[in-house]
């Protein structure tokens, strides 16, 4: 039931550089059926999992971390890229295909001991993913799980989330980049 969610994803290619099959999940977001079905896999996806809290990778990540942490009734961490929280922030920096980036989160966000589902919309090389898992294990969280609409199998990013040991789920996936 739950991979029904593919067929409201659109793919645009050549986005953001030629050879990518860009998966634009704001198709997803735009239909209420699409959108129901995404917030229910992911809550679905952990349903065994005691969850304090749920962090939300920039920025996609903020719309459905925010939409699961709401039925669940609990806490909405947002993770963003450096510089963008207003408070005191911790940072872990991720390799990017070009460079590198830097995640951060309130230092106060995340209690120790606190059980933690990350969301975001699309795993690919898990870069990012990593980097949060890292934030919030320095804040003394315990990583439930990690959750995505769509996984890219092709990339690996699912295969490095789960050799670390992580509890992770994606509702979908697409081949190629």
């Amino acid at each position: 039931m739950f991979s029904d969610v593919r067929t409201y994803i659109r793919t645009i290619p050549d986005f953001p550089h030629e050879g990518i099959m860009f998966r634009d999940v704001t198709t997803l977001f735009g239909d209420p059926r699409g959108f129901r079905l995404s917030i229910d896999g992911l809550i679905h996806a952990f349903k065994d999992k005691t969850i304090d809290k749920v962090a939300g990778l920039e920025a996609r990540g903020f719309i459905l971390g925010g939409a699961v942490a709401h039925q669940l009734g609990v806490g909405f961490v947002p993770l963003r890229k450096a510089g963008k929280l207003p408070g005191l922030t911790i940072g872990e920096r991720y390799a990017l295909e070009y460079g590198e980036a830097t995640l951060e989160v309130h230092e106060d966000a995340v209690l120790p001991g606190e059980k933690v589902l990350i969301v975001d919309d699309l795993i690919a090389t898990g870069g990012t993913a990593v980097a949060a898992i890292r934030l919030i294990e320095r804040l003394g969280g315990n990583i439930v799980g990690c959750g995505f609409v769509v996984d890219l199998p092709d990339v690996g990013g699912m295969k490095k989330l789960t050799k670390m040991g992580i509890n992770a789920k994606a509702l979908c996936s697409f081949e190629g980049l």
